[in-house]
């Protein structure tokens, strides 16, 4: 794919960027560290102090890669849905996607009461909550597109994603009065979402998740361009319509069931990254949207990370949803103003 001026130029910036913003991400913290020092560990050497030492590589630097995991992968997803259904406003969030995976957890880590020692052990590792999160963002994408095929009204499905996650989320509500307080708090700090409490060996895991439904996304870039122009127009550019949106109903699913087992549900990140994306680079073209959407997402959870440690430690969710909202209002004016 040969680039243009201006798009070489904008990945140049992009990249740039997110270097930038992972060494201040280290850098920042309720300790601020030298940038010299974090350079100089992130290269191999020994920084000044063991205490910076230990908490570069136990504390930031984890939770730094989990916020680029996190901001690709639900961007990403929410880019394939919006392809997918065609719709500008579709994304993990809004679709009910993460209150499917929501309510997968909340019956691995509120149920696991009620079942024998040795398997609500199983259900509450690393694996478990993984599985169950997943099962539960593929039961409501399903639902939805069984939806989605019978209701042509794009406005219709959103309203239809709004349902589901309605409806998930009294089912957590019911799961949650008959909860003990120990399991309605572990929940509850799970739900508020968070960046920084993964082990090493829960991001290895969280990695090879988001790279498996990354790659699956990345072999359907031509059939994602023809999906643009429609079901017939993909079927007539010989793309197997039903294998590809299998494909991508997966890839989605373990994308957004993965990243809200180990971080919690987040916001917004999934439908307004791409739109960034699409407004900076001015282009529909899936294989410049994919790298850079993956570049912004990064990027912005990054920023939205910096942004939750300046003074007190609020929940990611929280910051992503104060920039992503906006980003979802001006999309429902512009689509008013041009229907």
């Amino acid at each position: 794919m040969n680039l243009n001026k201006k798009h070489k130029i904008l990945f140049i910036v992009l990249t740039l960027s997110l270097v930038f913003l992972l060494v201040l991400n280290i850098c920042l913290g309720q300790i601020s560290i030298p940038i010299k020092e974090v350079l100089k560990s992130l290269k191999g050497s020994q920084a000044s102090k063991t205490t910076w030492e230990y908490i570069i590589f136990n504390y930031r630097l984890p939770k730094a890669i989990t916020a680029i995991l996190v901001g690709m992968g639900l961007s990403i997803s929410g880019l394939l849905m919006q392809t997918l259904f065609r719709n500008p406003l579709a994304g993990p969030y809004v679709l009910g996607l993460t209150s499917g995976s929501s309510l997968g957890v909340a019956f691995v880590i509120l149920g696991a009461g009620y079942l024998p020692v040795f398997i609500a052990e199983y259900f509450l590792s690393s694996y478990g909550i993984m599985i169950a999160s997943c099962l539960g963002s593929l039961l409501v994408l399903l639902l939805v597109l069984m939806v989605s095929n019978r209701l042509r009204d794009t406005m219709a499905i959103l309203i239809v994603g709004l349902m589901f996650s309605s409806f998930t989320g009294a089912i957590v509500n019911v799961l949650t009065y008959f909860s003990t307080a120990a399991e309605l708090q572990k929940f509850t700090f799970w739900s508020m979402g968070s960046l920084g409490n993964l082990s090493w060996n829960q991001i290895v895991l969280l990695f090879a998740s988001v790279t498996i439904g990354l790659f699956l996304s990345l072999f359907q870039i031509k059939s994602l361009d023809a999906l643009l122009l429609g079901e017939n127009y993909a079927k007539s550019m010989g793309i197997h319509f039903q294998k590809s949106k299998f494909i991508i109903i997966i890839a989605t699913s373990i994308l957004a069931g993965s990243i809200t087992a180990f971080a919690g549900p987040i916001a917004f990140v999934g439908l307004a990254v791409p739109h960034i994306a699409k407004m900076i680079f001015q282009t529909s073209n899936h294989w410049i949207l994919f790298w850079s959407t993956l570049l912004f997402g990064a990027i912005i959870m990054l920023f939205c990370d910096i942004v939750s440690q300046l003074y007190v430690s609020l929940p990611i969710n929280a910051i992503t949803s104060i920039i992503g909202a906006p980003v979802v209002i001006w999309l429902l004016v512009k689509k008013r103003n041009f229907s």
